[in-house]
């Protein structure tokens, strides 16, 4: 004799609406045109192109650190390129070499009688500004008006340096400080990089023309 579900032990019953939950999901998921699955369909295509694309991340993620780095290196060059500047700039910035000249002059207790310009020396990446220069002033201040000048921000070179005692001196016409021993000449030489600072060399006349 068959027993009427109501009858059924509770625990039966539990049992029994849990199996037939289970069905109907599963049904839901399998049989085409169910909301279930046109929801797993959707999630599966989604999953399918979420992998290159997860893909395409992690390649991209090695640009990002890849830009990073780059980043920093251009910050570095841009920091060299600022100092290089400094020491070789692309004007010509005569004055203010002058000025720092005089400076380095003044603070040693030197004395700069004449400071002419010569003819800029063109070369391969850079142009040569040398300076004649005349000065006096002790032994010992002269020296350190050279190391002065070699701690300038730019390069600078000495050449052609003609030192004479002041005792063996002929024809002096400047006054001289107390303590002066030294006179000498030599030319003083720095460095730019800008073409355009140089001014073109004049055009050749032509010849006559012939009547």
């Amino acid at each position: 004799m068959a027993t009427a579900f109501r009858d059924w032990p509770w625990p039966l019953q539990a049992l029994f609406y849990v199996g037939l939950a289970i069905v109907l999901v599963l049904a839901g998921f399998y049989i085409p045109g169910s909301p279930l699955n046109t929801i797993r369909t959707q999630l599966e295509s989604a999953q399918a192109e979420l992998k290159p694309l997860d893909t395409e991340v992690q390649g991209l993620r090695v640009y990002k650190q890849r830009r990073a780095e780059l980043q920093s290196e251009m910050d570095a060059l841009e920091k060299q390129l600022a100092t290089l500047q400094t020491i070789v700039p692309e004007e010509k910035e005569a004055d203010q070499f002058i000025l720092m000249v005089q400076r380095s002059a003044v603070t040693a207790g030197v004395s700069i009688r004449s400071l002419t310009a010569s003819p800029i020396a063109q070369k391969p990446y850079y142009f040569e500004m040398p300076f004649a220069v005349e000065a006096d002033g002790p032994y010992y201040a002269v020296l350190d008006f050279f190391s002065r000048m070699g701690r300038l921000s730019r390069i600078i070179n000495v050449g052609d340096l003609k030192l004479t005692a002041i005792g063996a001196a002929t024809g002096t016409k400047f006054r001289m400080a107390a303590g002066t021993s030294v006179s000498g000449s030599f030319t003083v030489t720095t460095f730019f990089t800008n073409p355009a600072q140089q001014q073109p060399p004049p055009a050749a006349a032509g010849k006559p023309a012939k009547r």
